[in-house]
């Protein structure tokens, strides 16, 4: 049986190119419940390292990536206050099928953000 993984990719189409040094959280949500199931940094490539969920621990269910946006633009100087206009950027998603690669990538600008399933 093949396993499968969770990645994200974070690109700042403000500034054209790789978010790196931005936060995310991984957390499951089970009802009103919420467990952290990883923390990791964004690299020179706006990847994190290793996947966020892999083998044993991709099981089925709701989860919510959680990116620090608001950290991330006043340390590249796209905010200049300590309100900025995005702070944290909840994606919610679900997984049904562990064996598979789910792949929630982040395009990212001080002023908006989208995202998809990526492959």
């Amino acid at each position: 049986m093949t396993t499968g993984r969770l990645t994200t990719h974070v690109l700042d189409i403000a500034l054209g190119r790789p978010a790196a040094g931005l936060v995310i959280r991984l957390y499951q949500i089970e009802g009103s419940r919420r467990t952290r199931r990883a923390r990791s940094v964004t690299n020179a490539d706006g990847r994190v390292d290793r996947p966020l969920l892999e083998g044993a621990a991709m099981t089925p269910g709701r989860y919510e990536i959680r990116f620090d946006v608001g950290r991330y633009h006043r340390e590249t100087g796209q905010a200049a206050d300590d309100i900025p206009f995005l702070d944290i950027v909840p994606v919610r998603f679900g997984i049904g099928d562990t064996t598979v690669h789910y792949h929630v990538p982040l395009l990212l600008s001080p002023f908006g953000y989208s995202t998809y399933r990526g492959s």
